[in-house]
């Protein structure tokens, strides 16, 4: 008998201490006594209660606790509790980034207490004894960072109960489904579910499924995942859609009288040849004083997107169209986006225009800023309008719809293309004296089938014709912010802002491209700028060109919007917005509008409404980018599939202690070498060169290196892909 009394106290409640901690530290606000706290725990024999009875006592003592009534415990208010973003690795662990540290503090899976990835949370910090490094404890979930998650549904063999394995990495539970919140789901399909509670005793997130997405592996299925997973729409509510097909497009005489007539300037669009909405035009006229007008004419989208309606809300919520590689998901109804705001060819439409006055050498003599109504004369795909500039000819393509208005002959147009590259060419030299860079990164393309099936790739790359338009449309945004920016008293406007590179980034930059030869010169802002642009140069058309371009993009600080202006660091401009792509951008929207209110003598509008807006358009455009970026790397699967042991030349382009990330120089597929299928040694990861190296040959895989590689295995699901290892390729 005293031998199982032994026993049965040293036993105990394992981790009690800290489990107390927890508790109260989540509730800080709250009082608890001991019956409570044995309740939370779910213990209810007297041995137990006499523990947390003692371990309260000994917790008050140290002053970690205080006693706030007759038995009532809190936890005591400490400076050391700080609010920051949780960023969770895949194997559970955490850092948190709060404006509070320089680096990030981790937190291990142990501390995580619930939260999931991209919460905002509330943390204790403190220093690890060994290492005398920050750790954490999560104390309070503040935000959720989402809700709603993808995955593959697993119905248990007695049909009573359901759990979602997420495609995210980084949910480390299984959700909990009760059989009747399954919206009768198949065992294996893929589903929408949203978490609707997370019981203090639970070890997993109990939620419900709102969408079944189909079969994985699927195309649609895919694709509508892809969406979900970010929270992005894939259609617009009946509501909304019935809203925008009764707007009146009509253009009438009345609205007319309003604008600044420039139907009669010559007038036409530049844009990918598989564009369906037009939202920018070009005028160009040459005056009799020597100087050059040209018109920048957007789509007024906010003539039809009136604040307080479904519609605006929509819009306001999307933020963003999301092109995906195989259709965009736009930010309006179809009505508005291609039909009454495309400035389609031999269309009257409404328009918000900016027009300069510019001699020879691009200096603007006079501007203006209003509502418009123009004609679009004639449509050029790149292409095109490319065949003019390299011809230096009258030699319009064919297939170009011209209006037949007798100034209008083809010369006229041709003339205005040809002396509008020139300016444009003057403009972006003068960018890149003045410190802009040029980040001409190739864009990986696929022609596909009428089922959606890639059957080629190709790469985007971009072109006088695309410059042209390039450089007009950044002389817009930056005229327009320039404008609102330097009026006094300071008006509030929605800027696109980019902050200077981060110093550790660029040092990690040179240590890469090190490795190909090529030195950069950090001393200064211009010379990083001049540097970062000359091996760009240097890089183009060789095999490590899309592993330095990414690399370098890393380098830089995310742009985004906000009310406080900082300037562009990327284009070198002190003002800058974005002004000239409404029906694609909520941003341009919010320019637009308070543009024409300041026009009209209005107040500055209020700065945190506004800023509140920008912040929700830059995370809206996160998302849609992240989702843009899976929906390649999906497709890029797919088209590896018909690929299958055939063997690739590839540029070796990340190393890590797990693996070899190889790029394929043919499609830019990216797969990984698992260091578990490189039989022919024992191989180690060495970090200070970026390489993995075999202990007995002394085979070294280093970063930069050309290899040939064989498709191991594709998964659409998991949007993976693995290839073996061959070896590398003979040197002539």
């Amino acid at each position: 008998m005293k031998r199982n009394k032994k026993k049965k106290s040293k036993k105990g409640i394992s981790n009690l201490t800290n489990t107390i901690l927890s508790i109260l530290k989540k509730e800080r606000n709250k009082s608890f006594n001991y019956k409570q706290i044995a309740a939370i725990i779910g213990v209810n024999d007297a041995s137990s209660r006499n523990q947390i009875i003692k371990t309260l006592a000994k917790l008050a003592a140290k002053q970690e606790i205080e006693q706030v009534d007759r038995g009532k415990f809190k936890a005591i208010i400490s400076t050391d509790y700080f609010t920051g973003i949780l960023d969770l690795a895949s194997k559970g662990n955490g850092y948190v980034i709060s404006d509070d540290f320089e680096e990030d503090v981790f937190i291990a899976s142990n501390n995580i207490n619930k939260a999931l990835d991209g919460d905002e949370v509330e943390f204790y910090a403190y220093k690890r004894r060994k290492r005398g490094k920050i750790e954490g404890e999560i104390t309070n979930i503040i935000k959720r960072a989402k809700s709603e998650y993808v995955g593959t549904i697993q119905i248990h063999e007695n049909k009573n109960f359901a759990f979602v394995i997420a495609d995210s990495v980084k949910m480390y539970k299984d959700i909990f489904v009760p059989i009747n919140k399954t919206k009768k789901a198949e065992d294996g399909d893929k589903v929408l579910v949203t978490l609707t509670d997370w019981p203090e005793k639970a070890d997993s997130p109990y939620g419900k499924v709102v969408e079944v997405l189909g079969k994985p592996g699927e195309h649609s299925t895919e694709i509508h995942s892809i969406l979900a997973e970010y929270g992005l729409p894939h259609e617009f509510p009946y509501e909304v859609e019935q809203y925008a097909n009764q707007l009146d497009t009509s253009i009438t005489e009345e609205e007319i009288a309003k604008r600044r007539d420039m139907r009669k300037d010559l007038t036409f669009t530049i844009d990918p040849k598989d564009a369906k909405d037009f939202d920018d035009a070009l005028s160009f006229k040459a005056l009799e004083n020597g100087l050059y007008e040209v018109g920048i004419h957007i789509a007024d989208v906010s003539h039809y997107l009136q604040p307080g309606t479904v519609l605006d809300d929509e819009a306001y919520e999307r933020a963003t169209s999301i092109y995906l590689v195989d259709r965009v998901v736009p930010m309006l109804p179809e009505i508005l986006s291609n039909g009454a705001c495309s400035l389609r060819p031999h269309e009257e439409k409404y328009t918000f225009s900016a027009v300069f006055q510019m001699n020879d050498a691009c200096e603007i003599k006079n501007q203006w800023f209003g509502r418009t109504v123009t004609y679009s004369d004639a449509r050029f795909a790149y292409e095109e309008a490319q065949a003019v500039i390299e011809s230096k000819t009258n030699n319009i393509p064919q297939d170009v719809s011209l209006t037949g208005k007798a100034y209008q002959t083809d010369q006229a147009i041709a003339d205005a293309i040809l002396k509008m590259d020139e300016l444009a060419k003057k403009m972006r030299s003068h960018r890149m004296r003045t410190g802009a860079i040029s980040f001409d990164k190739v864009e990986v393309k696929f022609n596909l089938d009428e089922d959606a099936n890639p059957v080629g790739v190709y790469f985007k790359t971009s072109k006088d014709a695309n410059k042209l338009i390039e450089e007009f449309m950044l002389l817009a945004n930056r005229k327009v912010s320039e404008f609102i920016g330097k009026q006094s008293p300071k008006k509030t406007f929605v800027y696109r802002v980019h902050d200077e590179p981060d110093e550790s980034k660029l040092a990690q930059l040179q240590t890469v491209v090190s490795r190909f030869g090529h030195k950069l010169n950090f001393k200064d802002r211009n010379s990083i700028a001049s540097s970062l642009n000359g091996l760009l140069k240097d890089v183009v058309g060789k095999k490590e060109q899309n592993l330095v371009d990414t690399l370098a993009i890393r380098t830089m600080a995310k742009a985004e919007y906000t009310t406080h202006n900082i300037g562009h660091y990327g284009l070198a401009f002190d003002y800058y917005s974005h002004f000239t792509s409404p029906i694609r951008r909520y941003p341009d929207v919010m320019a637009h509008r308070l543009l024409q209110e300041y026009l009209d003598g209005g107040k500055s509008a209020n700065e945190e409404v506004y800023e509140e807006k920008c912040k929700h358009s830059s995370n809206m455009e996160y998302l849609a980018t992240k989702a843009e970026r899976d929906s390649i790397k999906y497709m890029q699967i797919r088209f590896m599939q018909d690929h299958e042991n055939e063997e690739f030349l590839g540029v070796i382009s990340g190393v890590t202690d797990w693996g070899i990330y190889v790029e394929i120089i043919s499609n830019k597929c990216e797969g990984m070498v698992s260091v578990r299928d490189m039989k022919d040694d024992t191989y180690d990861f060495d970090q200070s060169h970026y390489a993995m190296v075999g202990r007995h040959t002394h085979n070294m895989y280093q970063l930069g290196d050309e290899v040939i590689v064989k498709v191991k295995n594709t998964d659409l699901v998991k949007k993976h892909l693995d290839f073996y290892m061959v070896g590398k390729p003979e040197i002539d």
